[in-house]
């Protein structure tokens, strides 16, 4: 209900509703368990790993080279035609910029663990401000092309909370008519079941999801 208008018929009075003490009391309960579940689902969602099976092993040559051990592993286990290593400039001053890019990184790296020269396929991609991982799904989508290779599948390693979104990214890029599947290894540098509780952990998760966020419901290609 509502009273008459007052202070030159600026303001007027209304009943509301608010909760009583139980009433917040359990608002409390379910907004905590919420927030304790969004915690616990939140990083396998983003880390996500769902291999198709493909006859290409797409690896994002920024990965440590612990995964990139892990890329190798995989790809002698399922035998894939091809590896193909992905990756924009790597910037000036860091560690290895003299290679040029992360795929070349990636490949050398392949390479010094065993891996055959024969097997590698070295994609860089341009220098973009944003959307990178679109670029370099683009610049795999061009290499196919070119190429004449008949992928129907690709697997891309990725890493860690930043799996989902490349591989929505790259499904993207390569079409419909590109069945894209994912591996995830986790990163050390943080407990995936306890993210929250490390700095490295927070910053990577809450990133990742405002990041694939913007991927799944604004970007556009």
């Amino acid at each position: 209900m509502s009273g008459p208008p007052f202070a030159f018929s600026l303001l007027r009075r209304r009943e509301a509703i608010l909760p009583t003490w139980r009433g917040w009391l359990v608002l409390v309960i379910l907004l905590a368990a919420g927030a304790r579940g969004f915690l616990a689902w939140v990083h396998p969602f983003l880390a996500v790993t769902a291999p198709v099976g493909g006859e290409i092993l797409a690896v994002e040559g920024w990965i440590p080279d612990y995964a990139l051990r892990q890329a190798l592993k995989e790809f002698r286990s399922r035998r894939y035609a091809r590896l193909v290593t992905t990756g924009g400039p790597v910037p000036m001053g860091m560690a290895f910029s003299y290679q040029g890019n992360y795929a070349r990184l990636a490949a050398a790296t392949l390479r010094s663990f065993g891996l055959s020269p024969d097997s590698i396929v070295e994609i860089p991609s341009p220098p973009v401000r944003k959307d990178r991982t679109f670029t370099e799904g683009v610049a795999v989508a061009g290499w196919l092309k070119k190429s004449g290779f008949d992928c129907r599948s690709l697997d891309l390693f990725s890493f860690s909370t930043h799996a989902r979104r490349s591989r929505l990214l790259y499904r993207l890029a390569l079409g419909k008519g590109v069945r894209v599947g994912v591996f995830a290894p986790l990163d050390v540098d943080y407990d995936p079941d306890r993210w929250w509780t490390s700095s490295d952990g927070f910053r990577r998760v809450t990133d990742e999801w405002l990041a694939y966020l913007y991927a799944a419901l604004i970007f556009r290609d």
